[in-house]
């Protein structure tokens, strides 16, 4: 074979591998993009795990609510029963009927995470009229919420 022809295939085979070359750092360079991403994606999942365990919750679901008549169409009563659907114990401090603040008894209810209790809600009502009831907590917050109408 003719020296000259050995070295043009040669230099053919370099370029080709020259430019083979220099695909593979952009290769390398997405390859490590896309780990990155994933790995911040999977650190962010577990740390947000993690705040929510640590942060637990509080919240009253109101299963039942009852009037209570006093005779005739009107009452003085609600029932509420509830069940405490939370990670945290939660402490019923008072209730408010259509945005109005009323007694409670007990004064203050206290339920465990999965605990059930009953509130007495001091309040006026009548017949076929809505009242929207919210149970607070001893912070303020609105731990439970309940829309119902007064039997007819």
């Amino acid at each position: 074979m003719n020296p000259k022809r050995r070295i043009r295939k040669k230099m053919k085979k370099m370029k080709i591998l020259k430019s083979m070359k220099a695909l593979s750092p952009v290769i390398a360079a997405i390859i490590l993009i896309a780990v990155t991403v994933a790995v911040s994606i999977a650190v962010a999942a577990w740390m947000g795990a993690l705040t929510i365990g640590f942060m637990g919750s509080s919240s009253v679901t109101i299963t039942n609510v009852e009037f209570l008549p006093s005779g005739g169409t009107t009452g003085t009563y609600i029932n509420v029963t509830l069940k405490n659907v939370g990670t945290n114990t939660v402490t019923i401090a008072s209730a408010k009927v259509n945005n109005s603040p009323h007694t409670i008894a007990p004064s203050l209810l206290t339920l465990d995470s999965g605990e059930t209790g009953e509130l007495k809600i001091t309040c006026s009502w009548t017949s076929g009229n809505p009242y929207k009831i919210d149970l607070f907590d001893n912070s303020g917050q609105v731990v439970g919420s309940y829309q119902a109408n007064a039997p007819s």
